[in-house]
């Protein structure tokens, strides 16, 4: 019985798995040449490109058939009235779903330092969208304290309907880190943060098209993640999906689906997600 709800769980994690793409020139037609209509795409913010590319990419991926969870990078919304302009905005294309991270453009753009301001906003707003994101830790994030991330979660937990987990290698500290969340009293549905297969040549094309000074900045800060997804030999996105097969079976203390960074190898991504729904028991 238990080795039949981790196959169902882990079954059900990966067909309604979302991906996450860069908003760059070529990622609406890889994604139209590779992706089914219906697959939940993310669409990231840089601040070397400006919300503007978000947005616009939401609309057109949208367009496609797909549904669609823009980034609104917090840092780079000016004040509560380009938060109501930009939620008509996706509102008018069919857009549900938004993802609120801090982001990383420095100086901010406006009246937004952080998530937890925004957030209470678009609550003022009347909830534009029914499902809003945030994020989450389970490893140390370079400039903010494990105990700071967890009472963020807790602060933002009424302006939130989901967690999305940043990259995790380690299913141990995963599991550690959902604990705290239950313990705190967060009760958020949590959808694991997973890269997909990685080359090394292509993963270092993708950080250079974030942007020169946006990707130094991004290299600096993730550079012990990079080594473990593109060293040979190294991290395995299949074996930590193994290791923590059982969380998708408990969506209430675990894991309630999968989030997968693609870094825009959607097509590798897609092959990848097949041959995995292939090996996992129908029952």
């Amino acid at each position: 019985m238990r080795n039949s709800l981790r196959s169902a769980g882990l079954r059900a994690a990966l067909t309604a798995a979302r991906y996450e793409v860069l908003p760059t020139a070529r990622i609406e037609a890889l994604v139209v040449e590779s992706v089914a209509a219906g697959t939940t795409l993310t669409v990231t913010a840089s601040a070397s490109k400006g919300l503007e590319a978000t947005l616009a990419c939401a609309e057109r991926l949208t367009s496609q058939g797909y549904p669609v969870v823009p980034h609104l990078a917090a840092r780079m919304i000016r004040d509560r009235g380009h938060l109501a302009e930009v939620a008509a905005r996706m509102q008018a294309v069919g857009v549900t779903n938004v993802f609120v991270p801090a982001g990383d453009a420095d100086p901010p753009a406006g009246d937004y330092v952080g998530s937890l301001d925004l957030l209470r906003d678009l609550t003022e707003l009347g909830r534009p969208f029914a499902q809003v994101g945030i994020t989450g830790y389970p490893e140390s994030h370079p400039s903010i304290s494990d105990d700071l991330t967890v009472q963020a979660m807790w602060d933002k937990r009424a302006h939130a309907t989901y967690v999305v987990s940043n990259l995790c290698f380690d299913p141990a500290q995963l599991r550690v880190w959902l604990k705290r969340l239950r313990a705190r009293g967060i009760t958020l549905p949590v959808l694991i943060g997973l890269p997909g297969p990685v080359e090394r040549t292509k993963l270092l094309t993708m950080a250079t098209k974030i942007g020169v000074g946006e990707s130094t900045r991004f290299l600096a800060k993730n550079a012990s993640m990079f080594a473990r997804i593109a060293a040979p030999g190294g991290f395995r996105p299949e074996r930590f999906l193994s290791s923590t097969a059982d969380l998708f079976a408990d969506p209430v203390d675990g894991a309630a689906g999968l989030h997968l960074f693609t870094f825009n190898q959607v097509a590798e991504t897609e092959a990848w997600r097949g041959r995995l729904l292939a090996r996992v028991p129908a029952r």
